[in-house]
């Protein structure tokens, strides 16, 4: 979704050049102290994420008064969580291991089209969510209708097949690009930018899909998020009660820095008109949208939330 100005032009050597059937991935770090540490913290961050999201999924299932429009959508985002960070998370702590290591062209387009499905669908996902809940704090009475189960799972299902369309056309392109070599990818996965980087034919098509799709999730998901939160934020301020509108205010404000941090990070690696030189940067930000927010979002969404609090105290009281 990155788009990248710098194009290799093709020279007449390089059609008898092999066709790269590797890469080579450098990881987080490349230092051997530092990778220790980083594998211990990162291996006990990835089952903390994958637990979370399990309790939660669990707890939306077995209890009946969870069965809402916001625990439908917190019971996907959650499965998301867990195939989000099952994508990205095996290859990273694999480079702490061992170090830089090599991943075949198939493995790499594989991961690159479940990482580009799963972070679509979870730009949509968010700004369904903040719309669910602008519908229940500012048009109350007509909450049930407009957020009833088919509307429920009609817009989780555009998020989910949303993100296959999109990954399908990005992965095919990036694809059915040649790699000539070098081989060598500075990052933890496989991502768009560093295998465009890499590629030694035109990328023109490709850069304007990927730009042009990154408008259209990232941009028209934040929107749609941003506009559900200011119309939310007008409503609180008309609120008479000073309790209420310090309630209220204080669930947005933590929704909106996930949705903030998640938007900013992602926008700023991938929508952009150029693309950034120091790719470590784009490396360290990485971190934050495929390891830090699915960590947080259970936290911010779910386990602050006083019915599923209410309701993993019921749990833990009958076992």
């Amino acid at each position: 979704m990155d788009v990248l100005h710098s194009q290799m032009e093709p020279s007449p050597e390089l059609a008898n050049v092999t066709r790269v059937q590797q890469f080579i991935l450098l990881g987080l770090s490349t230092r051997l102290g530092v990778r220790d540490v980083l594998f211990a913290v990162f291996l006990a961050l990835y089952l903390l994420t994958l637990l979370e999201n399990t309790l939660i999924v669990s707890l939306i299932c077995s209890h009946s008064e969870l069965r809402k429009p916001m625990s439908f959508f917190l019971g996907n985002l959650s499965c998301l969580e867990m195939c989000y960070v099952s994508v990205t998370m095996p290859t990273l702590l694999l480079g702490l291991w061992v170090g830089p290591y090599h991943l075949s062209f198939v493995a790499c387009m594989t991961q690159l089209f479940f990482f580009i499905v799963l972070i679509c669908a979870e730009c949509t996902l968010l700004a369904s969510m903040a719309y669910d809940r602008y519908v229940a704090i500012c048009r109350p009475l007509h909450y049930p209708l407009l957020m009833r189960p088919q509307v429920c799972v009609g817009l989780a299902l555009t998020s989910w097949l949303g993100g296959l369309v999109v990954s399908a056309v990005k992965t095919s392109c990036i694809a059915s690009l040649s790699y000539c070599g070098p081989n060598v990818l500075n990052q933890f996965f496989c991502d768009v930018s560093p295998l465009l980087n890499l590629s030694c034919t035109h990328v023109a098509l490709t850069e304007l899909v990927d730009f042009i799709s990154a408008i259209v999730i990232l941009w028209g998901s934040l929107l749609v998020a941003l506009a559900s939160y200011v119309a939310i934020g007008r409503a609180v301020l008309r609120m008479p009660s000073a309790a209420a509108r310090r309630k209220a205010f204080s669930t947005c404000a933590s929704h909106l820095v996930v949705v903030g941090i998640f938007y900013s990070v992602t926008i700023f690696i991938y929508a952009r008109p150029s693309r950034i030189e120091a790719m470590d940067l784009n490396k360290e930000l990485s971190v934050i949208y495929t390891v830090a927010t699915p960590l947080c979002n259970p936290v911010i969404y779910c386990l602050r939330n006083r019915e599923v609090q209410a309701a993993f105290r019921r749990s833990l009281h009958w076992s």
